[in-house]
């Protein structure tokens, strides 16, 4: 498997994107819906799955377009192709506060397994797929259930993770515990599984769910810190529930209530 090399610079602090250059005839595959702005001459074009089996038989097409459903993606992904005789630049936003995450598979053993809503975009070559857990408790209880996604190959692949980010370089052995919902993703080499909070006051009042995720080294991983779950959940918490935009809002009763409740939705 032999990746189109791309370069790239990465905008922005809390609402980044990423500007990718592309040689003559060079190619970007991108999620549907991440697309920004682009320079004339660059062609975009609709394919099965990730373009990385285009010259296969149309079983592995259907079979690879198959994989991305199972993950909750689109059938479909867009290839941007620079048709001009000079370099040219595509630029591909992320869709929600947070950072983008340049990933050099070479680097990591060409393979890395991520959110199965974390993939942004990466260069022709690249192969997007599903990686099943095979252990039942991560499946039942890992909050992304049996499957994520691996990015596999030997370019450049972007992802996305919500709020600050961090990275964290694990020794052989070494554990490191997470709330399931922020983890962006992780090197092949982590062994990766679901562990119960434990006690009842912390499974009845804690707040924080019944299970977290261990990952064991040697490996990187990368943690976020606002998971979009997590911000979704805040929005729907603060939102009218009459229904409309709460006549009350700015109003003495409005703030007697607020008062009382502490206002402690967030």
């Amino acid at each position: 498997m032999q990746a189109h090399e791309i370069d790239y610079h990465i905008y922005g602090e809390e609402m980044q994107y990423v500007e990718i250059e592309l040689d003559p005839q060079e190619i970007v595959i991108a999620e549907a819906g991440s697309f920004m702005m682009m320079d004339n001459g660059i062609k975009m074009e609709t394919i099965f799955g990730d373009g990385s089996q285009q010259q296969s038989g149309i079983f592995d097409k259907l079979l690879s377009a198959g994989k991305r459903v199972l993950t909750g993606e689109s059938l479909f992904m867009t290839a941007y192709i620079n048709q001009n005789s000079t370099k040219s630049k595509a630029c591909f936003a992320s869709p929600y506060p947070g950072k983008i995450v340049p990933i050099d598979l070479t680097q990591f053993g060409g393979k890395f397994i991520c959110q199965k809503d974390s993939f942004l975009c990466a260069a022709k070559g690249v192969a997007v797929g599903i990686e099943f857990s095979k252990k039942l408790g991560r499946g039942l209880f890992g909050g992304e259930g049996f499957i994520m996604q691996k990015i596999e190959g030997d370019g450049m692949a972007f992802v996305h993770s919500g709020g600050t980010l961090a990275k964290k370089e694990l020794a052989s052995g070494e554990i490191l515990k997470v709330d399931t919902g922020c983890i962006v993703g992780f090197t092949k080499e982590v062994d990766y599984d679901i562990e119960f909070i434990g006690g009842i006051k912390n499974s009845l009042f804690g707040g924080e769910g019944l299970f977290y995720a261990t990952l064991r080294g040697p490996g990187t991983v990368y943690v976020q810190s606002l998971p979009f779950s997590r911000l979704a959940d805040r929005i729907i918490a603060s939102a009218p529930k009459s229904g409309g935009s709460g006549r009350e809002e700015g109003s003495l009763l409005g703030g007697l209530g607020r008062m009382i409740d502490g206002d402690n939705r967030f």
